[in-house]
């Protein structure tokens, strides 16, 4: 799988159902394993009291890539 088809998928939290948004980056280590993605979070969610707009996700808070989407959980 290809970085590009992930930043294809919808990111959703597994608890609520809602959509996160889409992936924009990825984080490495210096051995090339995937440790975190970057998620930008679409407008809707992101509120006057925050001015992050983007959320790093570990890798082991994914917990299923599907064909649409990926569903994480977070601890």
């Amino acid at each position: 799988m290809r970085l590009s088809d992930l930043q294809n998928k919808d990111v959703v939290d597994i608890k609520d159902g809602k959509v996160i948004g889409k992936i924009i980056d990825i984080e490495i280590d210096e051995n090339g394993n995937l440790i975190k993605i970057i998620v930008e979070k679409y407008k809707f969610l992101i509120s006057m009291f925050t001015t992050h707009a983007e959320i790093e996700v570990n890798w082991s808070d994914i917990k299923k890539i599907g064909e649409d989407i990926i569903l994480v959980s977070f601890e």
